[in-house]
């Protein structure tokens, strides 16, 4: 497996990715409406892509997982996602954010998340950042707290038609 930056002209089989992580990884964590009321609340934010934050990781010449880190205010959510903001935050006082990680189905505990997940802290922790903060869904909430995340507060995601629980994850990245 291999990890780069994503570019423009990978968000087709982003979004592809992220449709199917979305309708198969979360089932057991939430139900069937909340399932489909995620893609309210979830998809791509091409900012991350134009910013150079967002990672793909490719198994071959297929797509098996992305996701990435943020210097914006905004938490999570895709270019369709209503609140967002894209000021840029300050290393000095606020958290980065990691954003969008979704692994293909099929390539699920195969170190795919992790891979991820050390790329975009260390690439928020070289811009200044000491610490790192996202809205983590059900699903990968047991994943993110073997990974020295905490769980910081449960809420909901209320773009959709039903509300879909997400919790505010943080970590140090001293």
């Amino acid at each position: 497996m291999k990890i780069r930056l994503a570019v423009p002209d990978d968000a087709k089989a982003i979004g592809q990715l992220m449709g199917r992580a979305i309708e198969e990884l979360q089932h057991g964590f939430l139900t069937p409406e909340q399932v489909a009321a995620s893609h309210a609340g979830m998809g791509l934010d091409m900012m991350l892509i134009e910013d150079g934050t967002y990672f793909c990781v490719e198994d071959g010449d297929e797509l098996v997982g992305c996701g990435g880190w943020s210097r914006r205010a905004t938490l999570y959510g895709g270019d369709h996602s209503a609140g967002r903001d894209s000021r840029l935050l300050d290393p000095a006082t606020e958290r980065a954010r990691i954003r969008a990680m979704y692994t293909h189905p099929e390539h699920v505990r195969r170190g795919i998340g992790g891979l991820i997940l050390s790329a975009a802290e260390d690439a928020a922790r070289n811009e200044g950042f000491r610490e790192i903060e996202m809205a983590a869904t059900m699903a990968g909430k047991p994943f993110y707290l073997t990974c020295g995340y905490a769980i910081e507060s449960e809420w909901y995601d209320t773009h959709g038609a039903v509300p879909v629980p997400l919790a505010t994850m943080a970590k140090s990245l001293d």
